[in-house]
């Protein structure tokens, strides 16, 4: 048992330490990390003095999506439309970008809070004032996301300066006359990404700004 000094000196726990806990602790090992016995063992506490928090870990993983969709940039009324999709996506990437774990999380939990609903709103009211359809705001939500999920997946498999980690996926040293007869066109894209100033944020923004502008194309024929 710890010394009452070392209890007292503990910030007092509630529902938002433990799951602002739960987000640290996923972070650093992963969501397949997150128990209630590992949970209280961060926060200094029994596992079960969790429960006079929280009704169980459903419950914090809904805390979980919360708290990660609330650091998502929201659409504001005077933005313009293109401005806002463009803003909310790079604030979802830079955030999943930090807790890439959460991406599967936030598709798969039932519940929605108060945060999850003004984001969607946000968003979507965000593409109604712009003259797009339900059905076409469906589908630009739907495919924003998709690129957004789909680009941080891609990034976390890079190095942290966006370049592949030595020692993975093709180099200068595998440029050898064999594979440049067998897969020239390969070999032409390797020997671009290696002399061009290619960044993942240059990538991120090319693709973004391909599908805003589709989408856009998309909803003036509609309303035409």
């Amino acid at each position: 048992m710890k010394p009452p000094e070392a209890a007292s000196a503990r910030p007092p726990l509630t529902t938002d330490r433990i799951v602002r806990a739960a987000v640290d602790l996923a972070d650093r090992a992963g969501l397949g990390s997150l128990t209630m016995r590992r949970l209280g063992a961060e926060l200094g506490v029994e596992a079960m003095s969790l429960y006079k928090h929280v009704a169980g870990k459903e419950q914090i993983l809904d805390g979980v999506v919360e708290l990660i969709i609330g650091e998502i940039e929201v659409p504001t009324d005077d933005t313009d439309w293109k401005e806002a999709m463009r803003r909310r996506a790079t604030s979802a990437r830079g955030v999943l970008g930090r807790h890439s774990w959460a991406i599967g999380l936030l598709e798969t939990r039932s519940s929605m809070g108060p945060a999850a609903m003004r984001y969607l709103d946000a968003n979507l009211g965000a593409l109604r004032s712009a003259g797009f359809s339900v059905e076409n705001a469906a589908h630009a939500f739907w495919l924003l996301d998709s690129y957004v999920y789909g680009h941080v997946l891609q990034e976390t498999s890079l190095s942290p300066a966006g370049t592949p980690p030595p020692g993975t996926g093709p180099t200068a040293s595998a440029l050898e006359p064999a594979t440049m007869i067998e897969y020239p066109h390969l070999v032409e894209l390797v020997e671009h990404a290696l002399e061009s100033d290619y960044t993942v944020d240059r990538e991120f923004r090319f693709g973004l700004d391909l599908i805003l502008d589709a989408l856009e194309r998309s909803a003036t024929a509609a309303a035409g």
